[in-house]
C-alpha cells in the first residue's frame, strides 16, 4: 500500500461516483498517508456547498490528518468558494445570487503549491455534477489538466456508477491515477466482495496505470 501511495502525483482531484460516497474521508485519509510517506501535504475543497464561512469538509480533512486548521484554511485559500445551500454548485450559486468565476479554485491550487509539495483537491458530489449550466465537474478537471482519484464503495449499484464515472473521465482524456475503495458504507458482504473484486479486475484489464487503494473501515 505504501509503495502505491508514495508514487501518486503531487496534485490530484478527488472525485466520487456520487454524493455521500465518503470523498471527504477518503481525501483526509489519503492526505494523512501521503504525509506519512514524507510529503508536505495540504487539501483543498474545490467548492463547498451547504456551509457558511468555513468548509466542514476541510475540518474533516484536518481531523483525519491529525492536525489543526492551517493558516491557509483560515484565510480560505483551501476553500475559496463557499455556498450556503447543500446542492449542486450550479443551483447553489443561483440561490446565493452569485456568478462564480471557476478560475478561482485553480488560483488557490497554485498558491498552495508554493507552500506544499502535494495538494489534494476534493470535488463536490460526483463526476458529472453541474458547476454552471452544462459545464460539469469533469470538464473542470479536464480543462485544468488534473489527474483524478475516484472514490467508490460496495453498495448495490456501485459497479454501474463506477464504470459510468470511469467512462466520463476517460472520454475527456483525464488521467485516472487511483480508485479509492471506501468500505464504510458496506452492508451486504456478498455484494461488497463481488463489487470490490469486479472493480479491481476491471481496472487491471482496462486501466493498467491506475492503482486500487482500499481504505480501512475506520480512518
Amino acid at each position: 500500500m505504501d509503495e502505491k501511495i508514495k508514487n501518486l502525483p503531487h496534485v490530484m482531484f478527488v472525485t466520487g461516483i456520487g454524493t455521500d460516497v465518503g470523498k471527504s474521508f477518503a481525501t483526509g485519509w489519503l492526505a494523512r498517508e501521503l504525509a506519512r510517506c514524507g510529503r508536505k501535504v495540504i487539501t483543498q475543497k474545490f467548492v463547498q456547498t451547504g456551509n457558511h464561512d468555513m468548509s466542514e469538509d476541510i475540518e474533516t480533512h484536518r481531523r483525519i490528518m491529525g492536525i489543526p486548521l492551517q493558516e491557509r484554511d483560515l484565510d480560505h485559500t483551501t476553500a475559496p468558494l463557499i455556498l450556503s445551500y447543500p446542492c449542486s454548485p450550479d443551483l447553489a450559486q443561483k440561490i446565493d445570487g452569485m456568478n462564480i468565476d471557476w478560475s478561482v479554485p485553480g488560483k488557490s491550487t497554485d498558491r498552495l503549491l508554493e507552500e506544499y509539495d502535494t495538494v489534494l483537491i476534493e470535488g463536490a458530489g460526483g463526476v458529472l455534477v453541474p458547476l454552471t449550466g452544462e459545464y460539469l465537474t469533469a470538464d473542470y478537471i479536464a480543462d485544468s489538466n488534473l489527474p483524478a482519484a475516484l472514490v467508490t464503495g460496495g453498495t448495490l449499484g456501485s459497479i454501474n456508477h463506477t464504470l459510468l464515472s470511469l467512462e466520463a473521465l476517460t472520454n475527456r482524456k483525464i488521467n485516472i491515477t487511483a480508485i479509492i475503495y471506501n468500505p464504510f458504507f458496506d452492508k451486504d458482504e456478498v455484494i461488497c466482495a463481488d463489487t470490490r473484486d469486479y472493480i479491481r479486475r476491471y481496472i487491471n484489464a482496462n486501466l493498467p496505470g491506475t492503482v486500487f487503494l482500499e481504505m480501512p473501515t475506520e480512518v
